[in-house]
């Protein structure tokens, strides 16, 4: 129904992404080369024709769209009042760690992992400390005994949570949000899941929220949730926070209106709705969409780039390579690549120092696209083997 292997042109539409010269192709940063879903595009013309752009509020319907697509989607239940707008998961993520701890604290990440939580927390004069994801050579696992170490000390306060995770694209399991929610709990620390990738997962597969698990994480979660990496709809700066406890809610609603993030723009509300009511067909489409492209990537990268591995990925539109049979720095490496074919894609170091002998790579964009990014991929990889 949708035509996903349209050549959208974005060079010259002030794109983040497309900041670039043009004879590079950029397979870098989670924004998607697809057009928006048709209903979002129709609810955004009509808002346009009402050609007035004042302040706005954020109606019921709104939280409503959210409720119903958790639901139906996700099999998880909200209550409206535990949720809230805010015009961002990144500035909600950055408010929270202001609200929730204090200058000096440490908070929790498994590395690697999304790089502007480092942001979050640095910026605000707290510490990272990272239980680091353990890497078999295959695929990640958790170390739990380091983790609960991390988690017992005084000055943990915070964990901040990346469901599905972001760059290696996994999908957590029940037994280890479980888990994961039992031991913040018992070290009195707060979970911060980030589930923003949520709706991008391959189609046989399914994400657990974080919160729906058990009572536990329901009353120590604060969850970040958003229709802007689905629908590829970043610059709507639309998001939902939902915290189920009173006490927790009450601090984060504090901090997102203090930070003025809790406002939302003449489109925000539109778009969401029309992408939580009205998309269903779309999501379902672009996630097959992904799926073939992820099959093809890999596939291609198995057979035509020998000395490279593809992590397994049930989630997100990312590819995390290891590269570190042809070069433990991908700071090197993906300069050299960019020099020598114009191919742009994200260094591991960016994830964290573990990361560092690795790739994420971008492929949600026509299937075009993804052919030339993966023919510069491998030239670059010769180039580099063979300079």
């Amino acid at each position: 129904m949708y035509d996903f292997s349209k050549m959208t042109n974005r060079f010259n539409t002030n794109s983040y992404k497309w900041d670039v010269k043009e004879n590079e192709l950029p397979m870098w940063v989670a924004d998607m080369d697809f057009e928006t879903a048709p209903a979002i595009i129709d609810a955004l013309h009509k808002r346009v024709d009402h050609k007035i752009f004042g302040y706005n509020t954020v109606p019921d319907d709104y939280f409503e769209a959210y409720q119903n697509w958790w639901e139906r989607r996700h099999h998880f239940h909200m209550e409206k009042d535990w949720m809230m707008f805010v015009t961002g998961v990144v500035p909600a993520i950055s408010s929270v760690v202001r609200k929730v701890t204090t200058v000096g604290e440490n908070v929790l990440i498994m590395s690697p992992v999304y790089n502007i939580f480092y942001n979050s927390i640095l910026n605000n004069g707290r510490h990272v400390l990272s239980s680091d994801l353990v890497f078999d050579g295959k695929e990640y696992h958790i170390d739990f005994e380091d983790l609960e170490r991390k988690l017992s000390l005084s000055q943990t306060t915070l964990m901040i949570f990346c469901n599905p995770h972001n760059p290696i694209g996994k999908i957590w399991d029940k037994e280890t949000l479980q888990k994961i929610g039992d031991l913040c709990a018992k070290h009195h620390v707060t979970v911060l899941s980030d589930e923003i990738h949520c709706d991008i997962t391959n189609p046989q597969k399914e994400y657990i929220p974080f919160a729906s698990v058990s009572k536990t994480n329901l009353e120590n979660t604060v969850m970040c949730i958003a229709p802007t990496k689905a629908f590829n709809m970043a610059g709507m700066q639309t998001a939902c926070i939902v915290v189920a406890n009173e006490v927790l809610r009450h601090k984060v609603n504090r901090g997102i209106n203090t930070d003025e993030v809790a406002e939302p723009n003449s489109f925000a509300i539109c778009a969401t709705k029309a992408a939580f009511n009205q998309s269903e067909d779309w999501i379902n489409e672009l996630n097959q969409y992904i799926q073939n492209n992820k099959d093809y990537a890999i596939s291609f990268i198995q057979k035509e780039i020998k000395d490279v591995y593809v992590v397994p990925t049930e989630a997100t539109y990312l590819l995390w390579i290891d590269c570190h049979k042809v070069c433990l720095d991908s700071v090197e490496l993906t300069s050299f690549i960019r020099k020598k074919t114009g191919l742009y894609v994200s260094d591991g170091l960016e994830y964290g120092e573990n990361g560092k002998a690795f790739i994420r790579m971008n492929v949600a964009c026509p299937f075009e696209r993804l052919k030339d990014g993966l023919n510069r991929f491998k030239e670059g990889i010769y180039l580099y083997q063979n300079k």
